[in-house]
């Protein structure tokens, strides 16, 4: 015997259905759902703060007391100074409006160029996608920090080459990411429908391609920064990155580095703030990589 089938509630409103929600909308409530991108989110908005108007409020970094020295923490100088007698928590300040605006410029760089690159790849495929990924293939078997070195000796040592110089070198990974997104989309009957509705190629790409795959773009985007950030720093240790009397978290480090055993302040202090910057980084980049991905949705 067939049962017949119950047809839905005719009394039911519009008012008493369940709303429903965007993807974007899902993924931001996933997202306050993760504690530690939470507060790795609002660490770095304090950071990001503190760094942007601290410095208003405080003495320059480059006001020096010579015969005040190396002192440690105190209550006039709540980090201590540094050997010529400059507040270090002005100078951590001051340091890090340099290594976030690293991060952020050459983070844009390498974003500007992987994503165009990765597009273009994945969308024509064939001969020009085998010849672009083998140029990719070539730079990757290079090695990058020297890459860079060589390009800041030989153009000179200037902050805004710092910024060009280490986008240049990390763009490789996010055209990767591109291409592979690109590729899995590329077939799909939103673009075929494009395509029959003679669209451009230039459209195809920038209008209905690149906005579906921003998820992993995002998530990406937020990796990037701290590995720039590592980067700079590195480069500062070695003395060919931000040069003084500026400073970044990089040069702090080096400078605390050489002289931890009689001063420890100045090691720790900057150590300490580039440390949590680059774990705030780090977990909000986590977060948003499940809160975007929709597999880890939860009905």
């Amino acid at each position: 015997m067939i049962t017949p089938q119950k047809l839905p509630d005719a009394t039911v409103t519009p008012a008493q259905l369940e709303p429903g929600h965007s993807l974007w909308g899902d993924a931001w409530r996933r997202l306050r759902q993760n504690r530690l991108a939470v507060a790795g989110s609002a660490l770095l908005l304090v950071l990001g703060l503190l760094c942007a108007f601290g410095p208003l409020f405080s003495q320059s970094y480059q006001e020096q007391n010579l015969e005040l020295g190396a002192v440690p923490p105190s209550a006039a100088h709540w980090l201590g100074t540094d050997t010529l007698g400059r507040d270090l928590f002005t100078r951590i300040l001051y340091g890090g409006r340099i290594s976030i605006m690293v991060g952020l410029v050459a983070t844009f760089v390498a974003l500007a160029i992987g994503v165009v690159y990765g597009a273009v790849a994945g969308f024509f495929g064939g001969k020009i996608d085998a010849l672009m990924m083998r140029i990719v293939d070539i730079m990757y078997a290079l090695p990058f920090t020297i890459f860079v070195i060589l390009l800041m000796v030989f153009f000179g040592r200037n902050i805004v080459l710092l910024f060009v110089a280490i986008g240049a070198v990390e763009w490789l990974t996010m055209a990767r990411i591109v291409r592979g997104q690109i590729l899995s989309i590329k077939q799909m009957e939103f673009i075929e429908a494009a395509r029959a509705l003679g669209f451009g190629r230039r459209r195809i790409i920038f209008r209905h391609m690149l906005p579906n795959i921003l998820g992993p773009i995002i998530v990406y985007t937020t990796l990037t920064i701290p590995a720039v950030m590592l980067l700079e720093a590195f480069l500062s240790f070695l003395g060919l990155g931000v040069q003084p009397p500026m400073s970044s978290w990089g040069v702090l480090i080096k400078d605390g580095a050489e002289k931890m055993e009689e001063f420890w302040w100045l090691l720790v202090f900057p150590g300490t703030v580039f440390s949590l910057t680059l774990f705030s980084l780090n977990f909000l980049g986590d977060g948003l990589r499940d809160a975007l991905d929709v597999r880890t949705a939860q009905d």
